[in-house]
């Protein structure tokens, strides 16, 4: 039988999602407490794959397993008993029964990111928001660019080199950045968030976006240089990546 986890997680102490040889990781912490109350040796299969430091309000990942006992009051009763054991940064929100040809990553239909700027100091704020140190960013520029993003598939001058996928295309619906505003303990803090949808994202795809948005803003790049970016196919030619603690994984649907 196949089972969907959901699950979110603060991925500071984290090397990302995938299993890494000398640094912990979400995937082995998971897999190693289902291993230990199942008592077998589990492997499970995520929706993506986090880089290291990023965040995820909703991540879904699947394994197999045959349990004797009624599957939804299992279900229940595993989810419970997996969020005594796991550490405080990672909580499982839900465990289901799926349909055996369901698959966490190959099944997901879309993706949605978030990451969040602020644009003054705010020691409150500084693990889960990146502070832009460039004062007056223009955000409708950066907006405008964001639509030229989403006329492209072809994303390879945003992943990082010598990855292991077949395709460096990904079908974007939506990107954009909107205001917020944070309350904090000082009070309320002018706040952004770019927000990006797509069917796949390549490594390090999203960050390399906002940190090429972030030049446009500064006027360092113009709405047509991010097209000429895109078409190069050239990471060298994108802006640096931002940090990866303000960025959240927020949505995967099937």
């Amino acid at each position: 039988m196949r089972f969907f986890i959901t699950l979110s997680y603060d991925g500071a102490a984290y090397h990302g999602w995938q299993i890494q040889p000398d640094a912990p990781s979400v995937e082995e912490t998971v897999e190693c407490a289902l291993s230990t109350l199942l008592r077998q040796n589990i492997d499970i299969v995520g929706a993506g794959r986090t880089d290291a430091g990023v965040n995820a309000g909703m991540m879904v990942a699947h394994f197999d397993f045959d349990p004797a006992d009624d599957s939804h009051e299992w279900c229940r009763q595993l989810a419970y008993k997996l969020n005594k054991m796991l550490p405080r940064d990672i909580a499982v929100r839900r465990i289901e029964q799926v349909s055996s040809e369901m698959h966490a990553r190959f099944s997901a239909k879309s993706r949605t990111y978030r990451y969040f700027v602020h644009v003054q100091k705010e020691p409150c704020m500084r693990h889960y928001s990146w502070q832009i140190p460039y004062p007056g960013l223009d955000f409708g520029l950066m907006n405008e660019a964001a639509k030229v993003i989403m006329e492209y598939t072809d994303f390879t001058s945003f992943s990082k080199t010598n990855t292991d996928v077949k395709t460096n295309d990904c079908h974007i619906t939506r990107a954009e950045w909107r205001p917020c505003t944070a309350s904090v303990t000082s009070g309320e803090t002018a706040q952004w968030v770019f927000e990006i949808t797509a069917n796949r994202f390549l490594r390090n795809m999203v960050r390399a976006i906002v940190g090429t948005l972030v030049e446009v803003g500064r006027g360092r790049l113009s709405v047509d240089d991010v097209r000429n970016i895109i078409e190069a196919r050239n990471r060298c030619r994108a802006g640096e990546s931002v940090p990866g603690n303000a960025l959240f994984l927020v949505d995967i649907e099937y």
